[in-house]
């Protein structure tokens, strides 16, 4: 009788314990199933710390942008946002860590004009420049600066192009792809000037290399070289817009000093990695963009020459397109290579 009687017991113990652990599943199950809906939800975001990954230099355009738009996000969700410089290939770092990072919002990519060339210029990146990244909104748009080292013999655009085919003369860029880099190209192939690329990792060293002497110009963000022009350590010649800028009036559009039809701004936007919940990637872009538009960030954007430009991800979405597919065709009729 014992032996049943323990054989009993081993029995029920065995069925409770089946019993505790069936329980446990469903409600692991039910907390993943709640996590996941509260994700899709939106709901406890940002639960820690986020990282606004930048394909630039320190003290370079998009860092400044960065900077600006994650201290006002840390201020607003009471989560520390954590610039994260990864400067290299003209971008193509910064964009690899964002594409392959979990699609929580808590990684974000400050891209500039270089995510749309580099599938051009880089034919086996390690991501697609369109269908890893789910847009945010845009940020800004800046026109670069042609600024010479004072020692060069050229005081306006005409006179350089001139003295680049009886001279050797060189262009710093923030990397190949960057739009200080094909605002090079596009210069070169619209005017004939001769011009030899050198590529800097970011927009601190490159404009070093031309206070420095290394090389003898560059078409520097006006965010980044406004400084340097003012202090009179390098020469503006003109700006690269459509239209003259209010942070530097004095200065031609390249097209009006010569060149009809030129123009080449930087521009500046948020994207996350792919499959980002929806109301996650709704919830940044409302945020992000009252930042931009608020009155103090616009008026510190102008003083530093950036036209503050925001939209919705959809419209971030098209206007990636579009300009994939303009500087695509001026990479190809030009021969730029990434050096």
């Amino acid at each position: 009788m014992l032996k049943h009687i323990r054989g009993g017991v081993g029995i029920y113990l065995c069925v409770r314990s089946a019993l505790a652990v069936a329980a446990a599943m469903v409600l692991t199950i039910g907390n993943v199933a709640a996590d996941a809906a509260q994700s899709a939800r939106g709901d406890g975001y940002p639960n820690r710390p986020i990282r606004y990954v930048v394909g630039g230099s320190v003290g370079g355009g998009a860092d400044s942008l960065a900077r600006a738009i994650g201290q006002k996000l840390g201020e607003q969700w009471g989560q520390q946002v954590i610039v994260d410089n990864r400067p290299g290939g003209g971008g193509i770092v910064a964009s690899e860590i964002v594409a392959k990072s979990p699609p929580d919002g808590h990684t974000l990519l400050m891209a500039f004009t270089s995510h749309v060339t580099n599938p051009s210029l880089y034919p086996k990146l390690s991501y697609d420049a369109v269908k890893d990244f789910a847009p945010i909104t845009l940020i800004a748009t800046i026109p670069n600066i042609l600024v010479v080292h004072p020692s060069l013999a050229a005081d306006s655009v005409p006179a350089l192009v001139v003295l680049s085919k009886t001279k050797q003369l060189s262009f710093a860029s923030t990397g190949s792809g960057a739009s200080t880099h094909l605002a090079g190209v596009l210069f070169g192939y619209m005017s004939g000037a001769k011009l030899l690329h050198v590529p800097y990792k970011g927009a601190g060293p490159a404009i070093t290399g031309v206070l420095m002497g290394e090389t003898n110009m560059m078409f520097a963000t006006m965010v980044s070289i406004l400084p340097q022009v003012k202090s009179g350590k390098l020469r503006a010649l003109a700006v690269t817009g459509a239209r003259r800028s209010a942070a530097a009036p004095e200065l031609p559009t390249i097209s009006e000093a010569g060149i009809p039809g030129y123009e080449a701004n930087a521009w500046f936007a948020t994207f996350v990695a792919a499959e980002t919940p929806a109301a996650l990637v709704a919830r940044l872009n409302e945020a992000i963009v009252r930042i931009v538009n608020a009155a103090d960030v616009r008026d510190r954007l102008a003083a530093q020459g950036a036209e503050a430009l925001t939209s919705t991800p959809e419209e971030l979405g098209r206007y990636t397109r579009t300009e994939m597919q303009r500087w695509q065709r001026v990479i190809r009729e030009s021969g730029a290579r990434a050096d």
